[in-house]
């Protein structure tokens, strides 16, 4: 059973939540490493749909030419 793909806009919103979670000690220290093990894939995440959606971009100009 494959999980959905998460969006780029899901993914910020996620960061943005434990960013303020963090910000707020409302974060148990146990989970903290957790949490900040998911921030960081989910970074690695956006860098890749950013880049990608930039080659595209760049693919479709190109073609316009």
């Amino acid at each position: 059973m494959s999980k959905k793909a998460i969006t780029y806009s899901e993914a910020m919103a996620e960061i943005e939540l434990i960013l303020r979670k963090i910000e707020q000690e409302e974060l148990d220290v146990d989970d903290l490493s957790e949490k900040v093990k998911r921030v960081a894939t989910l970074i690695k995440m956006c860098k890749e749909k950013l880049h990608n959606t930039q080659e595209e971009v760049d693919l479709v100009l190109k073609e316009m030419e």
